[in-house]
């Protein structure tokens, strides 16, 4: 029995796999299009579709929202009691509908057609009631479900999302949308944290909070520069004459100081206890680049700085624990 269910499920993916590889005869003239039109509209892509295309429309509008298109769900069946009032000046709607004839699909049509709004049909034919009325048509052509009984939406759905992923993605590529942009989109999930860049991640910035200070000054004088900065840091940096990164003294340096010097450990120049040529990062690196420099060196702080080497900030490990950066695995 086991084999025999193995041998089923094997030929439903199959079967699921051959719908989908069959979506690239629907990127034809319509579909270059559709991605025209979406590119172009000022106002929202409202899709829809019912039952189990209407999922698929849910998960299309959540891709083209994400990728930098404006984009909401509107139930074809709530539309008739109200919720066409959504639809705005400049709207495009997206109709999903593998046999082209549900009645809910056909009555929001009619009125969307009425309302002079673009339609795009994600449809099985040209020739169905959904085909023969929209603007453009992505005509999917016969698909066999995966269904034994030939019956439930299996095979059509697959294909009908990639389809709309092939739709979105095409217009986010000619949008040009970026890793940043895409961060922007997705501030709270692992995808989002990893795009974050430092300056952004960091709370220690030059002009505002960053111990930053001369390495001409002793120890004493450093520590008195930035003792007016409110909120601190567990580390000072330090620059030379020209303004660049050159060490950087933290709080486990002073007590190893205090600790084992004789003498006045305050007045000695900071040049001589700072750690020279710290590790660093550039702002425009990955946050999550900068947590694997302190992972692999066991640090705390980390200077950031621009394309010069001038310190314009400072990264600690608490600003990746309020990012949740730390529970992300680093690259292989």
């Amino acid at each position: 029995m086991t084999d025999s269910i193995l041998t089923f499920a094997a030929q439903v993916i199959q079967s699921e796999a051959a719908a989908v590889a069959a979506m690239t005869g629907a990127l034809d003239e319509s579909f270059a299009r559709a991605v025209r039109l979406i590119l172009d509209c000022r106002g929202a892509v409202l899709t829809t579709g019912i039952g189990k295309a209407g999922h698929v429309a849910r998960k299309l509008s959540a891709t083209l929202a994400s990728t930098g298109t404006p984009s909401h769900f509107l139930s074809a069946a709530d539309a008739m009691h109200g919720d066409l009032g959504s639809i705005r000046q400049g709207d495009i709607v997206l109709m999903l509908s593998f046999s082209g004839e549900s009645d809910e699909i056909l009555r929001l049509l009619n009125i969307v057609r009425k309302l002079d709004h673009p339609v795009i049909a994600v449809t099985a034919n040209r020739t169905s009631g959904l085909g023969r009325d929209a603007n453009i048509v992505l005509a999917m052509g016969k698909l066999d479900e995966a269904c034994p009984l030939g019956l439930a939406p299996s095979a059509s759905t697959t294909a009908m999302m990639a389809l709309g992923d092939a739709l979105a993605l095409a217009v986010m590529k000619l949008r040009n949308f970026t890793a940043e942009d895409f961060a922007l989109y997705h501030p709270g999930g692992q995808l989002g944290r990893k795009l974050i860049r430092v300056r952004e991640a960091m709370t220690f910035h030059r002009g505002e909070n960053l111990p930053v200070a001369s390495d001409k000054l002793t120890v004493g004088q450093v520590l008195h520069e930035v003792s007016q900065i409110k909120r601190r840091s567990g580390a000072v940096i330090l620059e030379d004459a020209a303004g660049k990164l050159s060490g950087i003294f933290s709080d486990g340096d002073l007590r190893r100081l205090i600790t084992d010097s004789t003498g006045a450990p305050l007045d000695r120049p900071i040049s001589q206890v700072m750690t020279r040529n710290p590790k660093h990062v550039s702002e425009l690196a990955l946050a999550s680049d900068a947590m694997a420099i302190m992972r692999q060196h066991r640090i705390d702080e980390l200077p950031v700085v621009d394309e010069q080497r001038h310190p314009v900030g400072l990264i600690d490990v608490q600003d990746l624990v309020v990012l949740r950066m730390l529970d992300i695995e680093p690259e292989p």
